[in-house]
Parts: C-alpha cells; sequence; structure tokens
C-alpha cells in the first residue's frame, strides 16, 4: 500500500477568463519509508500539490488516497473527516517554525498530543521521548526566543511527529536555515523516514538539500515533468 497515491491532480483558480491553473494532471506515488523531494521554483506549482495532499486545498479535478483512505476525486468526498485525518495521519513542517512563543520546547510538542486526546502526563512523556531523540534534551524548557534557528525547527519536527503520522509533509523546511544547519536537517528527515516507515514530502527549490533523497519529482508551470 502506498502511503500517498494522487492521480491526474488538477486545481483551477477562478473561472472563465481569469481561470489560472495552478496545478495540471499530476500523479505522484509515495510508499511508507520514502523521503521524495518535490522541486521546482517558485510559483511552479509545489505547494498547491503539497497543501492539496494536506487535505487544505481542495483539488479541482483528480483522485487523492492518503493511507488507503480516498479523501477526494473530483473533490472532496462526501463523508470525510477532514480534520480527524489531519490529525491522525499528516504531520506537518513549514518554512517558519511557527512555535508558540509563550509555551516552552516541550509544550509545543505537548499540545499537538493533546489535541488528539492524550493525558498530560502522557503527552508529557512522549514529548520528552521525541524532543531526546533529536538532542533537545536539554532544551524541555527553553521558550522558543531561546532557540538557535536550527534548535527551533527540530522543535517543530518533534511536534509534526508527535501523533507518529504515516505522511510528513515539509513545505521549504530550510529556507530560513544557514547551509549547514538546512543539510542536517534534511539528513535527520531521511532518518525519520527509515526510523518511523513514514512517508516524507518535502518542497524545495534548492537543488544543494536534496541529496541523497530517494526519488526528486520536478515541477514546473503546475505539471510534474521529472521523476527522478
Amino acid at each position: 500500500m502506498y502511503a500517498v497515491e494522487v492521480e491526474n491532480l488538477t486545481k483551477i483558480y477562478g473561472k472563465g477568463e481569469s481561470a489560472v491553473t495552478a496545478l495540471a494532471d499530476a500523479s505522484i506515488q509515495v510508499k511508507p519509508g520514502e523521503l521524495v523531494a518535490i522541486l521546482g521554483p517558485s510559483g511552479s506549482g509545489k505547494t498547491t500539490l503539497l497543501t492539496s495532499i494536506g487535505l487544505i486545498n481542495e483539488p479541482t479535478h483528480g483522485t487523492v488516497v492518503i493511507d488507503g483512505t480516498a479523501v477526494a476525486d473530483e473533490g472532496w468526498l462526501p463523508g470525510i473527516d477532514l480534520k480527524r485525518l489531519r490529525r491522525e495521519k499528516l504531520g506537518f513542517i513549514f518554512q517558519a517554525h511557527n512555535l508558540i512563543p509563550f509555551l516552552t520546547a516541550q509544550e509545543n510538542v505537548m499540545i499537538a498530543l493533546e489535541i488528539n486526546h492524550l493525558t498530560r502526563s502522557e503527552a508529557k512523556t512522549r514529548a520528552t521521548e521525541l524532543l531526546g531523540a533529536l538532542n533537545l534534551g536539554h532544551r524541555l524548557n527553553n521558550y522558543p526566543s531561546a532557540l538557535s534557528g536550527g534548535e527551533a525547527q527540530r522543535v517543530a519536527i518533534a511536534r509534526a511527529l508527535a501523533n507518529k503520522p504515516k505522511v510528513i509533509l515539509a513545505d521549504e523546511p530550510t529556507a530560513a536555515l544557514d547551509t549547514e544547519n538546512g543539510k542536517n536537517v534534511m539528513i535527520l528527515l531521511k532518518k525519520l523516514a527509515f526510523e518511523n516507515h513514514s512517508a516524507i514530502l518535502v518542497v524545495t527549490h534548492d537543488h544543494r538539500m536534496v541529496e541523497g533523497f530517494d526519488r526528486i519529482f520536478h515541477v514546473n508551470d503546475g505539471r510534474i515533468t521529472k521523476d527522478s
């Protein structure tokens, strides 16, 4: 079973003469444990593809299946609880870490678990384990303002992993980091894909950051032009 299956995905904004096709007939399949890049210039349709897979941006045409659950076929399928699926099956990492400034590193991870109905004690244990595994055990009680850029992004990764998602979607996760920290984040994502058997899709425009990826999908003008 694929973790992500997308067939002929199309997203059109507007209607008539003002219609803009942001994504056209995109197809992609990603297995559990794979780390894949969606590579292309700004405005090429990368983020539209990612947000459609992330159940945020409703596709105009095409199908989306997440971990065996069909969620879209010419639009969202009726009866699908998108919020629940996002909580249970998806993890998100963004260009900005988006940590809550008045919560500690540990609390920023705990909140993702508590939303999924874990007790505070269970959430604290899980957050402590995750941050320790990401070499942030000494930063549990630090607020985001006291963290380096690389540390804050690792906290964001821990938060994305909190609920053991089948699919992790990362939108330019290294754009705010220097080259060394950026490469370290990508190495970490590859390790996590293998260890957690999660499919990880990374949107980037930086060719330097995709060394060691399992596959690279090239996107240009809303179309997937190459799968390498």
